[in-house]
């Protein structure tokens, strides 16, 4: 199977980076691709796109269920990557890792299994005013079914969240706390220790929705002290359609599974059935096993590289994009609070944000237009849609520039 050296640690090299990534060699409308919709899903590197050709020609089996060696290598290459995905975020065990499809799956199955168990009619779930869909919907189908109440924390002008609303609203009935670790709208970065020791100390336990976060600063979840969580692979730089939810083994241990089925079940009859070690409680059916592994493999390759000097790239890329961006004419950005990262999201008087993503992709360009499965971040705004461009470590200044061109492109077919 594919291994990842570690050719990047003596310093960030963008261009060497850039050298992994076959699709960025691409053209597009006849000219240089230049990729900011990161927010979206991230491309991948060679390393993990040779991890899925690697699993399919070398071991391909299922796993858990054989004495054979296929079986017993493809185990060791899914389990592998559990406890590299332990690692990346510090959790005390691999127990406290299940695999998922992705972030949305992940924030589901605390919804069904845990808070579905505990909600009483008048209790209370808080998320806030900046979330996406993902972390909104399940919540409202849960308190729907049990005649709960979703209670919304508001966020200031700049798109930061106000703390001491959030703790305002954080009462004897409030049951869960449900927020994002960053905005994918708005690039809004939360102070997720601090959200999470407001909460424990009225005993209200607390989900993260790391999709945006995790793959552009470290996480220590035991450092942040949150009950649960949520993330994606396709965002870090890996497959789609896996991912991983991070939960506490007591919390894990209290909740029911999610799905039933094979793997997740220890003994079944007609009458009765018993169920599986964590985390295996919550794994039902055959997974993504090779989705897994290759998540494992793009895990190596952020590490090998270092997510803080990800982040300090990215810091100065973040600048350098406001400043180039703010001096189109006409364009205003959307999210300007004081700690975020890695989104640019903005708006151009007179032009709709689809015309603007129409035109800038002529120029190579592709960035994301809409409401970005965040309606209410919009609704705040008083906004249909936005443009958003959203970086990645490959990113450079020059893709910041030609972004720059473009827009001063739109702004002239509209002048």
């Amino acid at each position: 199977m594919t291994t990842i050296a570690a050719p990047h640690r003596l310093g960030f090299d963008v261009e060497r980076i850039r050298a992994d990534f076959p699709i960025l060699r691409r053209s597009v409308r006849g000219r240089p691709l230049v990729y900011l919709d990161n927010a979206a899903t991230t491309q991948k590197p060679q390393a993990v796109l040779d991890a899925l050709a690697s699993y399919y020609t070398e071991i391909n089996a299922n796993v858990h269920r054989g004495v054979h060696q296929l079986s017993e290598l493809a185990t060791d290459a899914y389990e592998g990557s559990r406890e590299k995905i332990r690692a990346f975020v510090n959790a005390a065990s691999v127990r406290e890792i299940v695999f998922t499809r992705n972030a949305t799956e992940g924030i589901n199955l605390v919804a069904y299994a845990f808070a579905r168990q505990i909600l009483k009619p008048g209790d209370e779930i808080l998320i806030s005013a900046m979330e996406h869909h993902s972390n909104i919907v399940p919540w409202q189908l849960v308190c729907e079914e049990r005649g709960a109440h979703l209670r919304v924390a508001p966020i200031d002008d700049s798109g930061a969240l106000i703390l001491e609303e959030l703790e305002r609203l954080i009462g004897p009935r409030t049951k869960l706390v449900s927020i994002a670790h960053m905005s994918n709208a708005l690039g809004t970065v939360n102070p997720v220790q601090e959200i999470v020791r407001l909460a424990h100390a009225k005993g209200v336990p607390v989900l993260l929705d790391g999709s945006q976060a995790a793959y552009h600063m470290p996480v220590d979840v035991q450092a942040i002290g949150c009950d649960f969580y949520a993330a994606t692979g396709h965002k870090l730089y890996g497959p789609t359609g896996i991912g991983f939810l991070y939960g506490k083994a007591e919390r894990f241990e209290a909740m029911p599974p999610f799905l039933g089925g094979g793997d997740m079940i220890r003994t079944v009859s007609f009458e009765k059935s018993t169920w599986n070690d964590l985390p295996h409680k919550f794994e039902a059916g055959t997974p993504d096993i090779s989705g897994a592994v290759a998540l494992g493999v793009a895990l190596d390759y952020i590490s090998a590289i270092g997510l803080d000097r990800i982040e300090v790239h990215e810091r100065g890329l973040l600048q350098f994009g406001t400043d180039a961006l703010t001096s189109v004419p006409g364009l205003r950005l959307i999210g300007t609070a004081p700690h975020k990262a890695s989104i640019l999201s903005f708006v151009m008087d007179g032009v709709h944000p689809h015309d603007i993503g129409t035109i800038v992709d002529r120029e190579g360009v592709a960035i994301r237009t809409g409401h970005h499965c965040a309606q209410p971040v919009m609704d705040r705004f008083g906004i249909p849609a936005t443009a958003r461009a959203s970086l990645a470590m490959y990113n450079t200044r020059e893709d910041l520039e030609t972004l720059a061109r473009a827009l001063t492109r739109v702004r002239q077919v509209f002048a």
